[in-house]
């Protein structure tokens, strides 16, 4: 049987034209992909980010509609501090890809870390024109909203981001950093009622009433407290503050006095370094100081936090050293967030005495023999119309207060701030 070569090899030089048609296409398409690889890793693992661009360039000439590439080569240059390169990149993908997420997120990021809030909000915006629901968009802007100082709008747009996730711990701890700042006042009244089955006839009282002032520094407190306790009553004045230094640390100050009659100290000082740390973490460490009868006690506070989804866990111990031991006490709080940093429910178990409760300041004996304490302590706050807080809390603890001899003592608070 013969074979007409002259038929069969035009339809051979077709397929084969086929066969290395889509051949070149798998492995332009595939080289665009590895190309792209090795350049996130440059970027990411080595820091390399001019090397990370060249990569990305040579990626781009075998696939130039590449609109993931694009965003990454605009991200590199902002790296590389290139924000003008970055910024032609960025334009040219809004041209083609107008609607696309991951371009505003970056391009106001850009924006964002070179201090030009206002386009950086205008992107923000247009994105989550385009994703409302976008939690890094949302995040974003509160950043930028902060930085700019628009604090009630920052607090707004992270009051939204919670409502969608109350589990994003990167939105509840500049919440927790931003606090108040939405408002540059607040008023504050307090009361809270002791009641003790053995240890003391009498109930105790105490209410406090407080302002509050917002500044670039921080927060201003002024507080007067009014107690009744032993069918007596005594005043005490407070001031207190928690100036910001960044975004990471901020501190806690304060100091007191009274009118000395052996139901609050004659003086009171603290302070408190703390840190917002990667990963929902946080730390503190401080003093309490406390002053009866001219005699001083010196307290030492550490403190670990955590968030996690919409929890927090702190755990807390207070060290008074005297001249044989060291007096000891610790607290584990749990908070499950609601909403917004205002919004919660609160358990805390507890041993020993703590210097930050008032109910515990008593007298210098207080400290002088080492009380055995257990408490539990619950509280739920709340949010109305944004800039108004209420919360209720009670707590009972089981308290040695005398050799072999207990008492329980259950207390019960309230009380409300408008901020404005």
């Amino acid at each position: 049987m013969s074979v007409n070569l002259k038929k069969i090899q035009p339809t051979v030089k077709v397929l084969l034209f086929i066969v290395m048609l889509f051949s070149c296409i798998t492995v332009n398409a595939q080289t665009s992909d590895d190309i792209y690889t090795e350049a996130r890793k440059e970027a990411f693992e080595n820091k390399n980010y001019k090397k990370a661009i060249d990569l990305s360039q040579k990626a781009l000439e075998l696939s130039p509609d590449y609109t993931e590439l694009n965003i990454f080569l605009g991200r590199l240059y902002t790296w590389d501090k290139q924000p003008e390169q970055a910024r032609l990149v960025f334009e040219k993908v809004m041209i083609k890809n107008p609607d696309n997420t991951d371009l505003y997120l970056a391009y106001g990021s850009l924006e964002y870390w070179n201090k030009n809030y206002e386009k950086a909000l205008e992107l923000t915006d247009k994105g989550l024109g385009k994703s409302p629901q976008s939690e890094e968009l949302l995040l974003l802007k509160a950043r930028i909203l902060k930085d700019s100082r628009q604090y009630t709008e920052a607090n707004s747009t992270l009051t939204t981001l919670l409502e969608i996730n109350p589990k994003n711990n990167e939105a509840r701890t500049l919440s927790q950093v931003i606090g108040m700042t939405g408002f540059k006042n607040a008023v504050g009244v307090y009361y809270d009622y002791y009641y003790f089955d053995k240890r003391f006839d009498d109930p105790w009282h105490i209410a406090s009433v407080d302002y509050t002032r917002q500044g670039n520094f921080g927060t201003l407190t002024g507080r007067v407290n009014y107690a009744n306790k032993f069918a007596m009553d005594a005043m005490q004045f407070e001031i207190e503050s928690y100036p910001r230094i960044s975004d990471v640390f901020y501190t806690y100050v304060n100091a007191g006095i009274s009118d000395d009659k052996g139901i609050f100290p004659e003086y009171k000082a603290g302070f408190s370094l703390f840190a917002n740390l990667p990963k929902g973490f946080e730390a503190e460490g401080g003093f309490r100081m406390l002053s009866f009868s001219g005699e001083q006690t010196w307290t030492y506070t550490l403190s670990a936090g955590k968030y996690y989804k919409n929890l927090w866990f702190n755990l807390r111990g207070y060290f008074t050293p005297d001249r044989n031991n060291v007096g000891q006490s610790y607290q584990l709080t749990t908070r499950y967030y609601l909403g917004g940093a205002d919004e919660y429910l609160s358990l805390r178990l507890g041993t020993g005495i703590s210097p930050d409760n008032q109910n515990n300041v008593l007298l210098n004996e207080t400290f002088t023999y080492k009380l055995k304490s257990y408490n539990v302590a619950l509280e739920y706050r709340t949010v109305f119309n944004r800039s108004y807080v209420v919360y209720a809390r009670t707590s009972i603890e089981n308290q040695e207060y005398a050799p072999n001899t207990k008492g329980n003592q259950i207390t019960a608070g309230v009380g409300a701030i408008k901020r404005f």
